[in-house]
């Protein structure tokens, strides 16, 4: 892959991974509860969850969403249960003060964020729209979605971590049970307010 061809391939999934969706406000939920540390590992099920989404849009398993509109139609029934399962968990979570010293629970597990990733639209559209712009044909299809991946970790990375800085920055804004009460129950309403997107074409 060229330099140029690369650059383009980095704005794009930046772009999709900075902006706000279902990941990005779970990682910021989570950087406010459980404090940086404690969302890593939500954010590594994210990361490894979008790789598996990309191999499968790169390997053909995504052409099945395609030809089998049924299936497809499935999967969003599925995503918005799965993201309003999610979106209950985060304005639940119980009030934690981040200075104790002590085992914080997670709101929302690695599996969890990366089992997201098989049924959020925005993950499908940065697979297929990776793949389907920017790899190589013939011989070199292989080692451009190798640097498609790679290029896809490392954005992935930045926007998480930015995210997650976020939520950790807004936590320290909230001192009060009754201001995490109400912090936690905007970022669930927020994330059931993705379900709508998954229904738009």
């Amino acid at each position: 892959m060229t330099i140029s061809l690369i650059f383009s391939l980095t704005i794009f999934l930046f772009i999709a991974a900075i902006t706000p969706g279902p990941n990005n406000l779970l990682l910021t939920s989570s950087g406010a509860n459980v404090g940086f540390k404690g969302s890593l590992k939500l954010m590594v099920g994210i990361m490894l969850g979008m790789q598996c989404v990309l191999l499968s849009s790169a390997f053909g398993v995504a052409a099945l969403l395609i030809i089998y509109p049924a299936l497809h139609i499935g999967l969003k029934i599925v995503g918005s249960a799965y993201l309003l399962w999610l979106a209950w968990k985060t304005a639940t979570s119980s009030y934690q003060r981040l200075d104790i010293p002590a085992k914080i629970p997670q709101a929302v597990s690695g599996v969890q964020g990366g089992l997201l990733q098989f049924l959020n639209p925005k993950a499908w559209m940065m697979g297929l729209g990776a793949v389907g712009s920017f790899s190589l044909s013939g011989d070199a299809y292989f080692s451009s979605v190798i640097a498609i991946s790679i290029v896809m970790i490392i954005v992935n990375f930045v926007a998480g971590v930015v995210w997650i800085l976020g939520g950790t920055l807004i936590s320290l804004f909230l001192q009060s049970r009754r201001s995490w009460f109400v912090f936690n129950i905007s970022m669930g309403l927020l994330t059931a307010l993705c379900v709508p997107l998954i229904w738009i074409e």
